[in-house]
Parts: structure tokens; C-alpha cells; sequence
């Protein structure tokens, strides 16, 4: 078939659920992959391989440009190239966020607050705890909690209550500030992603290793696509619309080359404007994370249990803020990027603690090098740009520091390692400029809103084009303080409820 009541482009987070509930609704769907079927690659299905798929065969290879902030270091910014989009190669965290972070989204985006959200972050959930007023089960995604056992989970959860912070049975319940254990999207021992749970068995078309080229246009509707597939271009048709699901990345790529952007953004690269859209690559937003505090541990800490972490700790950097802002989590060994791994002696038994800022307030862009598909893209996050972010995760690694000196470290802790020490304030600023990469939570590049200057309304649909909407992390007005796999997935479920509604 060349010809479908809708196409989706991307098979990730929000695409795949956009997708099912379109087919589902009883729509003609076929999704656009870039990347091929994972599913025979034991890496993907071991929780525990999670970390050695960056910048790997299922990865598009992206990396933010250098920055002097970060001592002239570039970071790989890995994502998904595979059936499941970064849900096949995350670190498998499902982590919805708190009403705050969405009452921001609706101050802009009218219809997002929390009570909006809720129902289709329940209808995607098959939360291992049951159904409850907060939590969703039967749903097609399959999400757990972290198991108890390993050494460094249960010194994460007393180190946590040991500086005063509240043990909950569930992060994703009401409690913003808080320590438990995580959910993860494992079952049985496995990853389960987002095709897994929205896409194998679907009456829909999977098009898989196939490129979008370009968005097809009749007048100011978007009716096909362009595509390229073993070495062959040719074009679909779609009957009532698009739906873009590349990520923050690559869909505003895509936007761009088919001439939906910064008007001068597109003379430079020798494109035609087809509908001015100035905010198309700006607003890119990311989560810093230090990677990592390494400690020295008195013994081996055994085989990596599930994705190699367990709990969640979340705090605030300075009390007075009206949400948490910092969340650290476990690693089960070693982790260090490279600049700090030549820095320091991390030989031996080792385990670390990840920090990040999740209310970050950098913003950055992205932009084209070439009018080509494959041109690289030149991604600016502007990480520590915003002086609150770096000051938040100087606070946050003096609390962590302070954690693993409590009696519940004493049987793991045998000294700091990187940093080898408690440090002053230059010294901390330089370890954080050293460890900081990037939770990979990148959005915002073609945000919602009410505005005039919003790529898209706040039904997805993009202002200005007929039979076309956006069903990504790309829409995110303002990064919610999480990982961004659960909200992206909402967002697909919504985006399905407003399409079948408006087209």
C-alpha cells in the first residue's frame, strides 16, 4: 500500500501511541521507522545493556557541540534509532512528574494542566501495583517496581531518610520530594518498549528502515510523504493527515526541510519557505547530569541487578523553592565520562551516584548544516548557561557527598573517588564542568501553546497547516521536572484523542 488515512513518523514514545490509537479507532495507519526491528538483539531486551547502546548501531549519532562551560567538551546526546524509537535503548525509567509541572504547561498551553493529563497516563499504564486513582493498569505498557535487594539500593533509600527525606512507596504518586524505589518499563527480566506495547500485534503498516525525506503539500494540506527505503525513494499518500513522532531532534530536521521554519534559517540553506514558523529549533531544553560521583566500595557489589540503579532521590536544591529540582539516582559500578575518567583513579571496586537538575532553566537550539537529510545537525542546549543550574548541582553534590558518610553507606563507602575529596566552591565548579553530560531529556524544539509564536496549537496540530500534527517530546513548552519517556507517551495518547476529533 502506498496510500493511508495517516501517517506516522516515528515509532517511539508519542508515535507509537498515536499510532495504536488511531488503528485502534479503526484509522488506515502505517509508521514511518527510520531505524529496523530490534527485537532479535539481546542487548535491547538486557535491562543491564542499557548503557553500551549509545552511540552504537541504534543510535542516530547525535552530539551536542562543544562549550566552553563544559570545559570544551562535546556530549553524545544518544536516541533511539530502532523500532521503539529511545524506548529501546533508554534507561527504561518511567517517571511521570508532578501536577506543578504541568500547571506550567497549561499557563501557556490551555488544556495540559494535571486533571487534563491524568486519564491518558493512566490508559497507558499497566503499572505492576494495580490500578488506583493515580496509577493505570491493563494498559499497554508494562511498568515495575525496582527490586529491593541489591546492597546499594537499600543504602540509597536509608541514606536518603537519614538527610531527611520521606520514603514513599511509589514516585509517581503525590510526594514531589521524596526517596523510593523506581518504576522501570521491565517485565519478566526484560525491557518492554514502546513497539512492544503499542505495535507488535496492531492492524497498522510498520515501514521500517525507511527515511523521511520531506512532508508532501496540496495548497496548505499536508497530504504524503517522501521516503527513501533501500537505496529507492517514492511517496505515500495520507488521506487525512501526518503526524510527526521523530523526537526533539529530528522533527524539527524534518519541519525545516520541507520548508516549515525560521524564515532566514531557510534562506540560508537555500530552502523555500512554504509557512513561516519561527520557532521550528528554538527552545531546546535538556536535563544536566553529572556523570557521575564515583565512591570506592569496600567490596565487590555483586552482578547489575535490573538497569543498574533501583531508587529515585528527589530534593531541593535550596529550600525555598516551590518544587524539588534535584534527582539522584544509583550505578552499580563505575560511570564516568571521559574527561573525568582521566582525571581520576577509578580503578577498582567502585559505585557511583548520577545528579541532575530536572527543573533545569537553560535553553538552547538546534540548527541545519545542509539542505541534505543526513547533514549534521548543530545542536546548542546551552547546558549551565542559566547560573541556577549550575548552583543547584554544586549544592547537590555536597548532599551526596554528605549521604554516603551516613551509617547507612558504612558497609559500602570506603572513600571518595571522583571527586577524590570534599571540595571548595572552585573545586566543585570545576567537577561539575568536568562530569556534566545530559540526561537525554531533550524538547521543546517546536513547542504548544496559545501564542503566536507556538509551532503547533495546543491540540499538536501545527499552526498554519491543515492535516498535520506533532506528537513528541518537540511540543514541550517547559521541561517537566522527569524523565520525559512517560510525559512523550502521554502526549501521544492526547494526540490521538485530538486528531480523531479535528481531522
Amino acid at each position: 500500500m502506498d496510500s493511508f488515512d495517516f501517517i506516522v513518523i516515528g515509532s517511539g514514545s508519542g508515535g507509537a501511541a498515536v499510532a495504536r490509537r488511531l488503528s485502534d479507532a479503526g484509522a488506515e495507519v502505517a509508521v514511518v521507522e527510520a531505524g529496523a526491528d530490534p527485537a532479535g538483539d539481546p542487548r535491547i531486551a538486557d535491562p543491564a545493556q542499557w548503557f553500551g547502546l549509545q552511540q552504537g548501531d541504534w543510535d542516530w549519532g547525535h552530539s551536542y557541540r562543544p562549550s566552553d562551560r563544559l570545559l570544551g567538551r562535546a556530549v553524545p546526546i544518544p536516541r533511539g534509532r530502532a523500532l521503539g524509537g529511545s524506548s529501546a535503548t533508554n534507561a527504561m525509567m518511567w517517571y511521570r512528574g508532578t501536577p506543578a509541572d504541568y500547571a506550567r504547561w497549561d499557563a501557556v498551553a490551555p488544556g495540559w494542566g494535571w486533571e487534563d493529563c491524568l486519564p491518558a497516563f493512566r490508559a497507558c499504564e499497566d503499572w505492576a501495583g494495580g490500578a488506583t486513582p493515580l496509577r493505570g493498569a491493563g494498559g499497554p505498557l508494562k511498568i515495575s517496581r525496582a527490586a529491593w535487594g541489591h546492597p546499594l539500593t537499600r543504602a540509597m533509600i536509608q541514606g536518603g531518610i537519614s538527610m531527611g527525606l520521606p520514603l514513599v512507596s511509589d514516585p509517581n504518586g503525590p510526594a514531589p520530594e521524596c526517596v523510593g524505589l523506581a518504576n522501570f518499563n521491565i517485565a519478566d527480566g526484560r525491557r518492554w518498549t514502546s513497539a512492544d506495547g503499542y505495535l507488535r500485534g496492531a492492524a497498522l503498516t510498520l515501514l521500517t528502515e525507511t527515511r523521511a525525506l520531506e512532508l508532501l503539500f496540496t495548497g496548505d494540506r499536508a497530504t504524503g510523504l517522501r521516503v527513501a527505503h533501500a537505496g529507492a525513494e517514492r511517496g505515500l499518500t495520507a488521506r487525512k493527515g501526518l503526524i510527526l513522532a521523530a523526537g526533539a531532534l529530528e522533527t524539527p530536521r524534518l519541519l525545516m526541510l520541507s520548508g516549515i521554519g525560521p524564515e532566514a534559517e531557510l534562506a540560508r540553506l537555500g530552502l523555500s519557505c512554504r509557512l513561516r514558523a519561527e520557532g521550528v529549533g528554538q527552545n531546546l531544553q535538556d536535563h544536566p547530569l553529572l556523570r557521575a560521583l564515583n565512591f570506592r566500595a569496600r567490596h565487590p557489589l555483586g552482578p547489575v541487578v535490573g538497569n543498574g540503579g533501583g531508587t529515585l532521590t528527589i530534593w531541593k536544591s535550596d529550600p525555598a523553592l516551590p518544587q524539588a529540582d534535584l534527582l539522584a539516582f544509583p550505578i552499580q559500578g563505575r560511570s564516568a565520562v571521559p574527561t573525568l575518567a582521566d582525571h581520576y583513579d577509578l580503578s577498582g571496586d567502585l559505585f557511583a551516584i548520577g545528579l541532575g537538575v530536572m527543573r533545569s532553566h537553560s535553553r538552547g537550539w538546534l540548527r541545519l548544516t545542509g539542505p541534505g537529510p543526513d547533514a549534521p545537525l548543530e545542536i546548542e542546549p546551552n547546558l549551565l548557561a542559566d547560573p541556577r543550574d549550575l548552583a543547584a548541582l554544586l549544592r547537590g553534590v555536597e548532599f551526596l557527598q554528605a549521604m554516603a558518610l551516613t551509617p547507612a553507606f558504612a558497609d559500602l563507602f570506603a572513600g571518595f573517588a571522583a571527586p577524590d575529596a570534599r571540595l571548595d566552591r572552585a573545586g566543585l565548579e570545576t567537577f561539575v564542568r568536568r562530569a556534566c553530560s545530559t540526561f537525554f531529556h531533550c524538547c521543546g524544539t517546536a513547542r504548544m501553546g496559545a501564542d503566536a509564536d507556538a509551532v503547533c496549537s495546543p491540540r499538536l496540530a501545527v499552526n498554519g497547516a491543515h492535516g498535520l500534527w506533532i506528537a513528541d517530546a518537540s511540543v514541550i513548552p517547559e521541561i517537566p521536572a522527569c524523565h520525559t519517556h512517560a510525559p512523550v507517551t502521554m502526549i501521544g495518547e492526547r494526540a490521538a484523542t485530538f486528531i480523531l476529533e479535528d481531522a
